[in-house]
């Protein structure tokens, strides 16, 4: 009798460690499988900033509580870069986006992506005034993220640099990721 009660207890215990084992191997595969999702700056500020008072702030404001929403699906991505920019801002918005950022994933900057960053700026594809944003771009890049997600649509989501921004990458064997605004990577789900 007891004989069988172990027997009961060990499966019972067997198929709990497997179903742990189980559940803990789907979520690294899911994990695994998440589009990576860099996050510009720009995304943070319009996210913790207090409500604009234009339409188009208010707008992008809207969009990025959103897409926010939503964010689980991804792997969000932050570098030294954003840190510091935000560091930088105005002191109460800066702690709101801190506090936000403090939960993400951080990539460093490395010398490959400095060198990148360097060189886009250098021969004229990115303003030297916006060698910050030839930096997200070269992490980006570097880390071969799916997505640069930004509101910066002059230096970085803007396809005219784009382009010549992808073809720079290539001649070194590099792909651009796909740069795109909060609005775009929501999809249809923002429809009415």
């Amino acid at each position: 009798m007891l004989h069988g009660f172990f027997q009961a207890t060990h499966k019972a215990e067997h198929n709990s460690v497997y179903a742990e084992r189980k559940t803990l191997f789907l979520s690294t595969i899911l994990n695994e499988m998440k589009r990576k999702v860099y996050l510009e700056t720009s995304v943070i500020s319009y996210l913790t900033a207090r409500p604009s008072q234009t339409i188009l702030g208010a707008a992008h404001q809207q969009i990025t509580r959103a897409w926010w929403e939503s964010r689980n699906q991804y792997e969000l991505l932050i570098s030294e870069s954003v840190l510091r920019e935000f560091a930088a801002g105005d002191s109460i918005a800066a702690q709101r986006g801190l506090m936000v950022l403090a939960e993400l994933p951080l990539l460093v900057i490395d010398e490959n992506a400095l060198n990148i960053a360097s060189e886009l700026v250098e021969q004229g594809i990115i303003p030297s005034k916006a060698a910050e944003d030839a930096l997200h771009i070269a992490i980006a890049t570097v880390y071969g993220v799916d997505y640069l997600l930004t509101w910066n649509c002059r230096h970085i989501a803007n396809p005219e640099l784009q382009r010549s921004i992808a073809t720079f990458l290539e001649q070194k064997g590099l792909f651009l990721p796909f740069i795109c605004t909060p609005e775009e990577l929501l999809g249809n789900e923002n429809d009415e």
